[in-house]
C-alpha cells in the first residue's frame, strides 16, 4: 500500500510542486522555501529565528489562561486542529456508506497517517495490526479506538523522563538547531518552575547571536528568573561555569544553560558545544542532569534526523517539539517516539507560556482522534 502512495505522491509532486522530501523544509508556500539560507558563521549560526523574538517585541501579548478561560486540554485540541483535521475527518469520510473495514479504506487511512508524517516505517506497523483486527471493527468509533491503542503503545515503551537531581541545582542544557524556539522555550520553562515556587538561574551561553543575550534577558525578567551573562562573543563555556557558579551561591533550585544554535551537521560546531558539556559536569559533578534537545515539528521527518545526530554528539535525555500548532504534521509527535528512546518532555502548541505543555500520551492522543 505505501508502494502506491509513493507512486502518486511522486505523480503529483513532480508536475506541480516542490517535493516534500527535501529536508528541513517547513509547511510554507514553495516561494518560501525556496528563499536563500542563512549563511554559516558565528555570527547567524546561533541564530533562532522570529520565534526567538523576546516578548516585548510581541504585537499582541498573550493574555493568562484564566482571562482566556481556556484550559490546557482545549488549547492542545486547538493547536493539533491542522493535524486533527486531516486524519479526524478523512476517518470518518472513509466509513460513509460502509459497514466494514475493506482493503480500500486500509490503503486511505495509510496515506492519511503518513500525510499526518507518522513516518512510512511506523505507518506500515500500524496498518499491518490494524489490517489484523479489522474484522472486529465494526464503526468509525471502533477504527479511532484501535488507531488509539496502537499509537499510544510507542508512547508506552518509552523510558520516564529524568526526574530531578537530589542535590540542587537541578541543570538543564537547551540545544537544538537554528530557529526552533530555543530561547522561548526556556524562557517559559522557567515561567513554569518558577510558579512552583522553585528558584531558577538563566546562564546565558548563546554569546555569538546579534541581541541573543537582550532576548533570554528580557525572558528570565518576565519569568522572576536570575540571569548570568557576559559581553557577546565572550566563552561560552566560561559562561555556563559561572552560571552554576552563581546558581549553587544563592541556593537556586533550577539551571538552564541557553546555547547557540547548532547546524547538526557542523562537526567544529557540534565540538564546541560538547566543550560546554565537559565545563558543567567540572563545575558540578553529574552535570548536565538533562540535555532537553528542542525540534520544530514543522519541518517534519527532518527533525528526526536533528535528533539522531544531537543524540550521538551529545547524549539527549528529552525532546521539547515547539510549534506544533503551526502544522498538519502532527504525526511527527508518533515518528519521533516510535523512532528514538528518548522521552517526550513538552509538546508547544501556541504562543503562550501555557502553551508549552508537559507531554502527556493519553491526553495527547484524545486531542488527536
Amino acid at each position: 500500500m505505501a508502494l502506491n502512495w509513493f507512486k502518486k505522491k511522486k505523480a503529483k509532486t513532480d508536475s506541480t510542486e516542490i517535493p516534500s522530501e527535501v529536508q528541513g523544509t517547513p509547511d510554507t508556500p514553495s516561494s518560501e522555501a525556496a528563499s536563500p539560507p542563512v549563511a554559516d558563521t558565528h555570527a547567524t549560526d546561533g541564530g533562532d529565528g522570529p520565534d526567538d523574538a523576546p516578548p516585548d517585541q510581541e504585537k499582541t501579548p498573550e493574555p493568562p489562561a484564566k482571562e482566556k478561560g481556556v484550559g490546557l486540554f482545549a488549547r492542545l485540541k486547538s493547536g493539533l486542529s491542522k493535524t486533527r483535521s486531516i486524519l479526524t475527518t478523512d476517518i470518518d469520510d472513509l466509513f460513509l456508506g460502509k459497514k466494514i473495514v475493506d482493503d480500500d479504506m486500509l490503503e486511505a487511512l495509510e496515506e492519511r497517517l503518513i500525510t499526518a508524517d507518522m513516518g512510512v516505517q511506523t505507518t506500515m506497523q500500524i496498518m499491518e495490526r490494524i489490517a489484523r483486527r479489522r474484522s472486529r471493527i465494526g464503526g468509525v468509533g471502533e477504527l479511532k479506538s484501535a488507531l488509539k491503542e496502537e499509537i499510544l503503545s510507542y508512547f508506552e515503551a518509552l523510558p520516564d523522563p529524568v526526574p530531578m537531581a537530589v542535590t540542587k541545582p537541578h541543570v538543564v542544557m537547551v540545544v537544538g538547531v537554528n530557529g526552533v524556539g530555543k530561547t522561548t522555550t526556556i524562557g517559559k520553562l522557567a515561567a513554569h518552575e518558577s510558579r512552583k515556587g522553585r528558584k531558577v538561574l538563566v546562564a546565558a551561553a548563546d554569546t555569538f547571536r546579534a541581541a541573543a543575550i537582550e532576548q533570554i534577558a528580557v525572558w528570565a525578567e518576565r519569568a522572576g528568573a536570575d540571569i548570568v551573562r557576559h559581553k557577546d562573543h565572550a566563552d561560552p563555556a566560561a559562561v555556563a561555569f559561572d552560571g552554576i557558579d552563581a546558581a549553587i551561591s544563592r541556593g537556586s533550585d533550577v539551571v538552564f544553560v541557553d546555547t547557540a544554535g547548532r547546524l547538526h551537521t557542523k562537526v567544529n560546531l557540534m565540538a564546541e558545544i560538547k566543550k560546554i558539556q565537559r565545563t558543567l559536569a567540572k563545575r558540578l559533578p553529574d552535570a548536565p542532569h538533562e540535555v532537553l534537545l528542542v525540534l520544530d515539528a514543522t519541518t517534519g521527518q527532518n527533525a528526526l534526523s536533528q535528533a539522531k545526530m544531537f543524540d550521538a554528539s551529545l547524549g539527549i535525555t528529552g525532546i521539547a517539539l515547539t510549534k506544533l500548532d503551526g502544522t498538519a504534521k502532527g504525526g511527527i509527535v508518533v515518528s519521533i517516539c516510535s523512532s528514538l528512546n528518548i522521552p517526550l518532555k513538552y509538546i508547544g502548541v501556541g504562543e503562550g507560556v501555557e502553551d508549552l505543555q508537559v507531554f502527556d500520551p493519553q491526553t495527547f492522543v484524545e486531542a488527536l482522534l
